[in-house]
């Protein structure tokens, strides 16, 4: 392509700047085990995660920039590349591998060990990295007119940026400390309760709320309007239509999954007691047919970028500058057949060697379709959930005919499921963190090493982070639903089993079809319907805000961008700040005392008995209100932020 050879990176080739150094690594790997660990928390709460590539960048510029007084743009580049490897192994680990501990609890046996975890989180991190390698010609290269990868753009706009003196760490740092101690005020000290709730008894079987917590507001800030909204939009589908249905017309019946009558199930349980026995069954069927539907309308794509990337596969150029290194293809080739063979002999992953090699088929096609997927549209909107109930679906099925079924079959499946997962979340981080270093002029080759490098600290950490969380608060409770990993339990013991409530799931089926129909994008809405809408409001709220400042029309447009970039800096330290202190609180959760009590226990009575009307239901929803207003504030006033150069 013409654009590609007029193309000329920010650091030429022919120069050579500090890129792979100890700063770099040593705080790379720190970025990726705090983000990687503050994401698994977001994700068990919410089903979902966000970018950690952004704000590892600006946190970047301001330690090297501002506090080790050097100066390197891909240095920092480094950094960012090594840290946001953390977000993707936990999106990858959290979405799959809870249903594991769920198991080992309901069959009384051992919940998979730190290695066992550590290992297929690597195993499919690394086969993420080495799959995209030989695709970055074909896809960041060649395509580099074609493909934006929104997020890979954005970041290198930023590390530009604060090479050229606007450095905007301040505000990550300002976001995550407010969070930091909002965080521990509302679910450390309980000075009020972090949900809200409102049960309508004039309308029977509906309830309002809202989780009034900083992460959750970002989130919907990152998301935008839109977003929120389907998300929001499924959530009143939830709890305003079909669960006043189930009341009304049910109320004297016993539905399965339920062993009690609809009208007893409502006045013992309220409007959550509804929600917990049919809607999130609809809700998994709505999400398992958007994935669905998602990978069938990817087909087109899918063929493309596997016609495309089988051209250039392995091709080398012309030229061996510095910014067309990758990795040897023998080191990767080698590389993927090791991993191969670890699959077929590690224990935790209970398959042949022909099942293995499905395995590798499955990661380098789902590798390939993440890849192209978030160069078009971003990570954000990535079908990783619809890629992985797909593997699921295939692989309990292919194990149920083999006759490997039962505790054995199933954890297999989720497994298998697991690594896929990682795979294609990895390869969709690897290819933007890649469009990064292909626009500022990094060493391809340097990259793929540290993205090796991120993917070994953060499967290290992961483990632990996944046993933390579980000890304080268990898996599928109400501060950690777990709702993907929870989701793709069912579908696998569903398939296994047949102990599905199949019409629930067949009607949330048919909706998300609807849905698909009239041309809203079927999985945020179909996530939506499948979560609380507890979770759905503050991000709507954080999306009206979003809207408010795309709205406003004093602005000119470097003014509305910066002032925009400042919303996503400070919502991304809202997330790493509120991520940080739920794994804190965690640890506090699990340190005994002499007095039976844990210290998370002593700290969270401390005020509610020092002022015991702040265990006032009314008067906590009131002060939680108020509280959540005035950080939905901070957000506005950070947004519109003047940012000093440095």
């Amino acid at each position: 392509m013409n654009e590609n050879k007029e193309f000329k990176p920010f650091v030429p080739a022919d120069k050579t700047m500090p890129e792979f150094t100890v700063t770099s690594i040593v705080l790379g790997i720190l970025l990726a085990v705090i983000f990687g660990g503050a994401n698994a928390y977001l994700g068990l709460r919410v089903g979902m995660t966000v970018s950690a590539s952004i704000p590892a960048a600006v946190i970047s510029m301001g330690i090297i920039r501002m506090i080790l007084k050097k100066e390197s743009i891909l240095e920092n580049n480094m950094v960012q590349t090594i840290g946001s490897a953390g977000e993707s192994v936990a999106a990858g680990a959290i979405f799959t591998l809870p249903a594991l501990f769920l198991w080992a609890k309901e069959w009384g046996t051992a919940a998979p060990s730190l290695v066992e975890i550590a290992i297929i989180a690597f195993i499919g991190g690394a086969l993420g990295i080495l799959f995209m390698v030989p695709l970055r010609k074909a896809l960041i290269v060649q395509e580099h007119g074609t493909l934006p990868y929104p997020e890979g753009k954005a970041c290198a706009e930023v590390l530009v940026a604060g090479e050229e003196g606007g450095a905007k760490a301040s505000t990550v740092f300002a976001g995550l400390g407010i969070a930091a101690v909002y965080k521990f005020i509302a679910d450390g000290l309980k000075a009020f309760p972090s949900e809200v709730h409102y049960e309508i008894p004039a309308y029977k079987g509906s309830g309002i709320g809202m989780d009034v917590l900083p992460a959750l507001l970002g989130v919907g800030y990152i998301c935008g309007p839109k977003i929120s909204s389907y998300l929001f939009s499924g959530g009143i589908l939830g709890w305003f239509v079909l669960m006043p249905l189930i009341v009304l017309f049910g109320a004297n019946i016993t539905l399965f999954p339920a062993d009690v009558s609809v009208a007893k199930l409502y006045a013992t349980g309220g409007s959550f007691a509804i929600w917990s026995n049919y809607i999130k069954y609809i809700g998994a069927g709505a999400v398992a047919c958007g994935g669905v539907i998602s990978l069938i309308k990817s087909l087109p794509l899918i063929i493309t970028t596997f016609r495309d990337a089988l051209k250039g596969f392995g091709k080398g150029t012309a030229t061996n500058e510095r910014t067309n290194q990758d990795l040897d293809i023998k080191v990767i080739i080698g590389g993927i057949v090791l991993l191969a063979l670890a699959i077929w002999l590690v224990p935790v992953i209970p398959i042949n060697l022909f099942g293995a090699f499905l395995v590798v088929v499955f990661g380098f096609f789902f590798a390939t379709v993440s890849s192209r997927m978030v160069g078009l549209v971003g990570s954000s909107n990535n079908p990783v959930s619809g890629m992985t109930i797909a593997t699921l679906l295939v692989a309990s099925l292919a194990l149920k005919a083999t006759g490997m079924v039962g505790q054995a079959g199933m954890t297999a499946a989720i497994a298998i499921g697991g690594v896929i997962c990682i795979v294609a979340a990895i390869a969709g981080d690897t290819s933007q963190d890649l469009k990064t270093g292909y626009i500022l002029g990094a060493t391809p080759k340097k990259q793929q090493i540290g993205e090796i490098i991120g993917v070994f600290a953060s499967s290290i950490a992961i483990g632990g982070v996944l046993y933390l969380l579980d000890m304080a608060w268990g898996y599928g409770s109400a501060e950690l639903p777990a709702p993907q990993a929870t989701l793709m339990k069912m579908i696998v013991e569903g398939v296994m089993g047949g102990n599905l409530p199949w019409t629930l799931v067949g009607i949330g089926a048919f909706i998300a079809i609807i849905v698909e129909v009239l041309g809203i994008p079927v999985l945020p809405f179909a996530i939506g319907l499948y979560l609380p809408v507890h979770l759905s409001t503050p991000m709507m709220v954080g999306g009206i805000v979003k809207w408010a400042i795309d709205k406003k029309k004093n602005m000119d447009e470097k003014r509305k961008k910066d002032v925009t970039e400042n919303g996503i800096l400070y919502s991304s330290g809202l997330i790493a700040g509120e991520g940080l202190v739920g794994i804190l609180l965690a640890i506090l959760a699990i340190i005994p005392t002499g007095s039976g009590s844990s210290v998370g226990d002593i700290v969270g009575n401390f005020l509610p008995e020092a002022l015991p009307i702040l265990t006032d239901a009314n008067v906590g929803n009131i002060v939680g209100l108020v509280a959540f207003a005035l950080l939905t504030v901070s957000l506005w006033k950070f947004c519109f932020r003047k940012s000093k150069k440095v």
